[in-house]
């Protein structure tokens, strides 16, 4: 059999192959928006792409080669093998080698692991922030999550084949039920009263909750003022290293972010609701499939309302174009504006874009009424913030507190430093916010208040650094990350963050030299990756200059 592309013949394609995929791919459509789900499908049974494998793939999605291999290629998640190449072991551990991660000995474990396994029977990986910071080092063997690391915990892991997601106690459809749940959608959507509830979601002033901190209320109407359908997509690509809120509360409670997704569903009229869930959560895609389906079995939803969609392995893709790119079945470059999404999104329509969080309190808001927010006052701030606190504190992990509240009230709740260590500097939202000293410990962690620092509350994942720890090695940590995320559309932020990473591996740094580079990058690149990746440079310059020479 030969592929037929634009009038051209390539390649014959393998008919033993082609067969097998067919049958392999039966549970899903064939269509070319699907195509990154097919991928996983394949990866998932063989353990890696063959080059058979994509060309049998192309014919049946009627694509090229080139367009499938592409996308193939592009995610990390994805093993392509070149014809004649090498299969990968059919283990594979990835270590995190996030800041927090690295703080507690990820690249030590993993050379450890790589000397302690024969490289064609376990094959060992970097990887970037697992949602675990609070369980560092955080490995993945399979898409088994193994907290607090060690060769031990690896080798009787790896024993008995315990390399399959371990599903916790959840609050599933009836335990939420006899909490409430769904009273309050089922009432919105019988009522003819219109816009009590909207009201209320307008008095609490809530804001997005993925680090952009646009007014929800406000972006609901952006999207309603458009004409024709609309879809909603959830971002649950939660990737910003040191953030895990979303992996908290959809592993916990996930009928409340359901629920919240439905109800800005409906506030919309959407035609159907996407949900895009990084590859790195594996218990929460078993989680969401089960829960899913028990909605559509009870009448919540219609068959296919919702349609969950599975990352795989691309930071970009956190960015709402990308996301959105990604979500289309192709490669998560993000996109240049104007339209924006909430103007044309996926497929060319409207579409308003969440982030788990966002959804779980317009859930929680509507259910229980604004002042749940409005009642919380610190610092002049109004409402809770989910910080995800990790790093060189005695008790790592998720604090729900007032959203005025500063690192020193986030170190006292996490339980104080570690023994031995002194507070010296932090990560008020992640990799992208860059550093600020422990002098700038009573700002108020909220939307706005870091304006003035040139930086920003983000995800809120605060990540607390001490006297131990060398500031050069902090802000080239996160500069590797943003190099190896980048999704290399534009040459700033491609050629930038590599071109940092020598300079910033040298003894002394050339600080003309990067704040020029940081100026080029901050102002030419595409999207949020290449223009946040000049933070830590230059707060690390603007605040620790004695420490880099």
């Amino acid at each position: 059999m030969k592929q037929k592309t634009n009038n051209k013949v390539q390649k014959e394609v393998n008919i033993n192959n082609f067969a097998q995929i067919k049958l392999l791919l039966t549970s899903l459509e064939l269509r070319r928006d699907l195509l990154i789900e097919h991928l996983h499908i394949i990866q998932d049974h063989f353990g890696y792409i063959s080059e058979d494998s994509l060309m049998s793939l192309s014919t049946l999605l009627n694509l090229s080669m080139i367009e499938v291999y592409e996308v193939a290629t592009f995610y990390a998640h994805f093993d392509v093998i070149k014809e004649g190449g090498k299969i990968p072991p059919k283990i594979t551990i990835r270590v995190c080698d996030s800041l927090t991660c690295e703080m507690s000995g990820s690249n030590e474990l993993k050379k450890i692991l790589e000397n302690e396994f024969k490289k064609d029977e376990v094959r060992v990986l970097r990887a970037p922030c697992m949602g675990r910071c609070f369980a560092a080092p955080t490995i993945e063997i399979g898409h088994n999550h193994i907290d607090y690391a060690n060769l031990n915990k690896v080798q009787v892991a790896i024993k008995n084949n315990d390399i399959f997601p371990k599903i916790p106690n959840y609050q599933d459809y009836n335990s939420h039920l006899t909490l409430g749940g769904y009273k309050i959608l089922k009432e919105i959507r019988r009522s003819s009263k219109s816009n009590d509830w909207y009201n209320d979601l307008i008095k609490a002033d809530l804001r997005g909750l993925g680090g952009a901190g646009f007014n929800t209320a406000k972006k609901w109407n952006l999207v309603s003022s458009e004409k024709g359908f609309k879809y909603l997509a959830v971002n649950a690509d939660e990737g910003e290293p040191g953030t895990f809120k979303d992996r908290h509360y959809l592993e916990t409670e996930p009928h409340v972010f359901l629920e919240g997704m439905l109800l800005a569903a409906y506030a919309i009229k959407a035609k159907k609701c996407f949900i895009y869930l990084r590859d790195e959560y594996p218990v929460i895609l078993e989680i969401l499939k089960k829960e899913i389906l028990t909605l559509e079995k009870n009448n919540i939803i219609t068959k296919n309302y919702i349609d969950l969609r599975r990352g795989a392995g691309a930071y970009i893709c956190g960015e709402e174009s990308a996301m959105i790119e990604s979500i289309e079945g192709k490669r998560g470059l993000p996109r240049h504006r104007p339209p924006y999404v909430s103007q044309s999104g996926i497929f060319g329509r409207p579409t308003l874009v969440h982030n788990v969080e966002t959804l779980y309190w317009v859930s929680k808001i509507l259910t229980n009424g604004p002042n749940i927010f409005t009642n919380i006052v610190k610092n002049n701030r109004v409402g809770i913030r989910s910080y995800s606190v990790s790093g060189r504190v005695n008790n790592p992990g998720l604090y729900l507190l007032p959203s005025g509240s500063t690192v020193t009230d986030i170190i006292e709740n996490a339980g104080g430093m570690l023994d031995g260590h002194i507070f010296k500097a932090y990560q008020p939202g992640g990799a992208s916010s860059g550093l600020l000293p422990a002098s700038l410990n009573n700002i108020p962690l909220d939307f706005d208040t870091l304006n003035d620092y040139n930086t920003f509350i983000g995800s809120a994942a605060v990540v607390i650094v001490s006297d131990q720890d060398n500031i050069k090695d902090v802000a080239l940590n996160m500069i590797k990350f943003f190099k190896s995320e980048s999704c290399g559309q534009c040459t700033p932020c491609r050629v930038g963050c590599a071109k940092a990473e020598i300079i910033m591996s040298k003894k002394e740094w050339d600080i003309p030299l990067l704040e020029d580079l940081c100026e080029v990058m901050g102002s030419s690149s595409i999207c949020g990756l290449g223009q946040a990746a000049v933070n830590p440079i230059l707060s690390s310059i603007k605040y620790f200059s004695e420490e880099l020479k």
